[in-house]
């Protein structure tokens, strides 16, 4: 049957975020809709039960969703992403274990709550693209994190390259080469660092992150290879420096909205944590996230046969009114001292991310995010005239002007003492 459906792959290109919201509402809604995508048969799942069927490992697998220009330029290959069933679960504990302690995300906070200040103190009162400036920052903070520090040029190069990576893995054209590209220096840059640990080079500190999974064992006993190392390396680096995408919807979120300044400056720590989830949920990132059915299923009344491709629509649910009041709107009161579900806030994924495929630096973006966005409203740029607008056409999406800010001339300390 599903070799009746139209390819949607050229429309999706042309249309970006809205392509799944649009073929749900020509299908009136259907939390089930079968179409075609890269000349495989797809459907489209919508709501809260197809979250929770997604992140059932019983029911819908990884190895073999993801298409090779997505392999090659975002996730690399033999990422824990690709994984399935006691090999994913390992490499999972892994990951899990650097990510999740309060220690981890403590650290790595702290470093790039000090790098923003460095970095304000150096704009001066010029005018700065606020996205390269935040990616750059992060890059040098993950880096020196995990035990790989960098200099203030390297920063710069490496954070241009992740950018690269997640800037082309959707589109062919430039873009996606530019992403490959950066892929390969970086995973060679890391499988360099991982050999150098492997020859106990005296220079390396102990207990990083660089070291632990240099020398993680497999199920089998063997270390990994060194490029699934730097693979897993550089998809810790990577999605850090990915927060600059939301890092810069919050400025835009701030712009917008100048009375959520006062409160992320006065009201704590839960105000900036809301907000940090609003502009998740409000913001397009992910459109939607891929896997295959394991077996043959049965949801909404529908028949998927197995190994059809699985498309969790992403950037719907988070606007469809039947979940969530006003979706159109900026609330950040709706997470006021209130974690959502599982199931309800997917932009990193659903169910639980110590032991499925949520991502396990979801703690360190909301960390970070709500970090830097206090930080931007006790810093409050001024915001010269650009274009601002977020092109919907475009995945991954940002403002088109990268939002420059101009931040305001540091004063002296001499100086602010005679005031």
């Amino acid at each position: 049957m599903s070799g009746h459906h139209v390819d949607g792959t050229l429309s999706l290109l042309l249309h970006g975020y809205a392509w799944a919201p649009d073929l749900r509402r020509a299908h009136d809604g259907a939390p089930l809709v079968h179409t075609r995508l890269t000349g495989r048969p797809a459907v489209l799942l919508h709501g809260p039960e197809a979250v929770a069927l997604f992140y059932d490992e019983s029911r819908v697998e990884r190895h073999g969703a993801l298409p090779s220009p997505v392999l090659d330029t975002l996730f690399g290959r033999g990422a824990v992403h690709t994984l399935d069933g006691p090999d994913h679960r390992e490499r999972k504990e892994l990951l899990t274990s650097l990510l999740m302690s309060p220690v981890a995300i403590g650290g790595l906070t702290a470093r790039v709550e000090s790098g923003w200040r460095e970095a304000v103190s150096r704009w001066d009162g010029r005018e700065v693209v606020l996205f390269d400036e935040v990616a750059a920052l992060l890059a040098g903070a993950v880096c020196d994190w995990a035990g790989l520090p960098v200099t203030p040029d390297a920063a710069r190069e490496i954070a241009e390259d992740c950018v690269a990576m997640v800037d082309g893995f959707a589109t062919a054209g430039p873009r996606h080469v530019r992403g490959r590209r950066a892929r390969r220096r970086q995973e060679q840059a890391l499988m360099a660092a991982v050999n150098r640990v492997r020859a106990d080079d005296p220079r390396l500190v102990a207990g990083t992150v660089l070291e632990t999974v240099a020398l993680h064992r497999g199920p089998d006993g063997t270390l990994l290879d060194p490029h699934t190392a730097a693979v897993e390396l550089l998809n810790i680096i990577r999605p850090t420096v990915a927060v600059t995408w939301y890092v810069t919807f919050a400025a835009h979120a701030l712009h917008r909205n100048p009375g959520l300044r006062d409160q992320l400056r006065t009201d704590g720590p839960a105000r900036a944590r809301a907000f940090a989830h609003e502009v998740r949920r409000f913001y397009p990132f992910v459109p939607f996230i891929a896997g295959l059915a394991a077996r043959d299923l049965t949801f909404a009344g529908d028949q998927v046969p197995a190994g059809t491709l699985l498309l969790l629509d992403v950037y719907g649910h988070h606007h469809d009114p039947a979940l969530w009041e006003q979706p159109y709107h900026f609330v950040p009161e709706r997470f006021l001292h209130r974690e959502p579900g599982p199931g309800e806030l997917i932009p990193q994924g659903g169910g639980d991310a110590r032991t499925g495929h949520r991502c396990p630096g979801e703690d360190i973006t909301l960390a970070l995010l709500a970090a830097l966005s206090s930080a931007l409203a006790h810093t409050d740029p001024a915001v010269p005239q650009q274009d601002l607008s977020i092109p919907l056409s475009r995945i991954p999406t940002r403002p088109r002007s990268g939002f420059v800010i101009e931040a305001a001339p540091q004063v002296s300390s001499r100086h602010a003492s005679r005031s």
